[in-house]
């Protein structure tokens, strides 16, 4: 590809770009856990809180990814991805042996640790391809974040049109896809996802390339609830599910059309003639790849720093950070020790755990709640929470970013504002009002992508980017203790005291399954007081930090008006 070696000296970041779309819809291995917890609920003779404490174990895998965090400065990734496909088909594997019988005594305790393994591999994937492409794109950081982050919240999608329309429904059939299809996607695509000269940001025609990402992400979101809804409706024949799928995989496919255009048609700009070579010492390139190799991004100083607000959603150093040698401000870089005395952290904790362990409770009893509700197939409530999970991410950071830059509006405000929809969400849901389930579960699938959307820029603004690995990733231990305190604890003790009394006197050794409202009537009235107490708690945070707002978007680091240096 000439063209685009002229313009970045090596590999286009487009290319990796589009190899990562694939990897982070394998990564997002972790929701497909309610397709095959029912078979493994019978396959192993379990309780409804055993259950759910293995989807504890789901989301803790999920999200520890401290060890991925800290190895992808020393090793490069593909060495990230390759642990990523290890751990799928390790732990995969394990369930898979379990599910389909092939053997048959492996006990509860190593098929926990399994569920960690094996969904852990999404840390690892998530990791490489997310911080390989930031730093690809050291201008757009913020919307290649938001753009993977998207498409990771699609794969629950993708992984159901999958089940649904050409495995028929089977549980080992999608482990078994998981175990082999997982580590042979990262193989394959790992030497795409790698570090190269990083796009300039000057191209005019950077923006409309990620317009065009986001609006084929938007089309396969539809194009997937609308293919799965029709299978459902009219049990489509094998030829018509193929095509389907084959359609899915053209849509994934459409964020490489950019590096063919590019070959194809080579970029002009109209001052200096063919995509010229990226100036390093350009005033608008803030961060500089100077090192091919390590592929470390040096920050150039702090006054460039300040001028940066391209990069918006992920620069939120306060001003003198760099230099400071007093105790840190909001809005300063706080050691992680730093920002484990202070108020706001706790509160942002606290928050996300109420918020996002609410709805994790429910996508961890997804498939009791369908057969309580009397629904048998999941596949459609599961496509429905993927598609509004991606809504959320996508309309949550652009709406965010939109009123912090007009107005200073602190982003937490939108967390307080999903927080009491979820009130109201989660007493329609102990309602078990005749067809609420599906508008239920859509609603709550935003709320829960605004609230995980918006604390990764929330952090780091209130915190500082330097230390900010270690920060996020304590923040998002929030996920898994919302799962073990309210799904594991809660949900599945509730559900099975119910489904005891539904079935007094019932003699054998068989699984009770409840069925009816009171399965989970108890478990949504607490899920919505705890997000009562949430939203108070998102106020107290957002009134707290107005002032770090204040100063970083009204004439201060990152005011668009601001002209220090010029």
């Amino acid at each position: 590809m000439p063209a685009m070696a002229v313009k970045n000296g090596s590999r286009p970041p487009w290319v990796g770009l589009g190899a990562a779309v694939w990897v982070q819809m394998a990564a997002g291995c972790g929701y497909t856990f309610p397709l095959y917890s029912p078979a493994l609920k019978s396959a192993l003779g379990l309780t409804q809180q055993q259950l759910t404490i293995l989807g504890v174990a789901n989301d803790v895998g999920e999200n520890i990814g401290v060890l991925p965090g800290v190895l992808c400065n020393r090793i490069p990734p593909w060495g990230i991805l390759l642990v990523g496909a290890a751990c799928s088909f390790a732990g995969f594997g394990a369930l898979w042996l379990a599910v389909s019988r092939t053997v048959t005594s492996i006990p509860y305790w190593l098929l926990w640790i399994a569920l960690v393994v094996a969904t852990n591999s999404s840390a690892w994937l998530g990791t490489g391809v997310v911080v390989t492409n930031m730093r690809n794109f050291p201008l757009s950081r913020g919307t290649v974040a938001g753009l993977l982050k998207g498409y990771a919240g699609l794969s629950a999608a993708v992984y159901t049109g999958i089940y649904a329309g050409i495995l028929h429904n089977s549980s080992t059939s999608i482990l078994l896809l998981l175990t082999l299809g997982i580590p042979l996607v990262s193989i394959l695509l790992m030497s795409f996802v790698r570090p190269c000269t990083p796009a300039s940001g000057d191209n005019t025609t950077e923006g409309g390339h990620f317009l065009f990402v986001q609006a084929s992400s938007v089309l396969l979101g539809l194009y997937l609830v609308i293919t799965v809804v029709l299978d459902d409706a009219f049990s489509l024949n094998d030829a018509v599910s193929y095509t389907f799928v084959g359609g899915m995989v053209l849509l994934l496919l459409a964020p490489l059309g950019i590096p063919l255009k590019m070959t194809v048609f080579p970029a002009t700009d109209k001052k200096n003639g063919p995509s010229a070579p990226v100036d390093p010492e350009e005033p608008e390139l803030k961060e500089v790849l100077l090192s091919k190799s390590s592929s470390s991004v040096i920050l150039r100083s702090s006054q460039e720093l300040d001028d940066a607000s391209e990069m918006g959603i992920l620069l939120a150093e306060g001003e003198g950070a760099v230099k400071m040698k007093r105790r840190p401000r909001r809005g300063d870089d706080f050691r992680f020790r730093e920002a484990l005395v202070k108020a706001d952290f706790w509160l942002l904790f606290l928050v996300y755990f109420l918020g996002v362990g609410s709805g994790v409770t429910v996508l961890n009893n997804l498939a009791q709640i369908a057969t309580a509700s009397y629904v048998e197939d999941t596949t459609i409530l599961l496509t429905l929470f993927s598609f509004c999970n991606f809504i959320g991410r996508l309309g949550g950071g652009v709406i965010s970013e939109h009123f912090v830059r007009s107005r200073a509006l602190p982003r937490t405000i939108w967390i307080a504002f999903t927080q009491l929809t979820m009130v109201f969400i989660f007493l329609l849901f102990a309602s078990a009002i005749n067809g609420a389930l599906h508008a239920s579960l859509a609603l709550l699938g935003i709320c829960y992508g605004v609230q995980i959307c918006i604390m990764v820029p929330t952090a780091s603004e209130l915190f500082g980017l330097k230390h900010f690995g270690v920060i996020y990733n304590f923040l998002s231990l929030g996920n898994p203790m919302g799962a073990l305190l309210f799904s594991g604890l809660l949900a599945g003790s509730v559900y099975d005291e119910a489904a005891a009394r539904q079935h007094q006197g019932d003699v054998g050794p068989t699984v009770a399954s409840c069925v009816g409202p009171e399965c989970f009537r108890l478990t949504f009235l607490l899920l919505a007081a705890f997000c009562g107490v949430g939203f108070l708690l998102s106020l107290v945070l957002t009134l707290r930090v107005r002032p770090v707002y204040q100063m970083l978007y009204s004439g201060g680091s990152f005011s668009t008006g601001r002209s220090s240096g010029h």
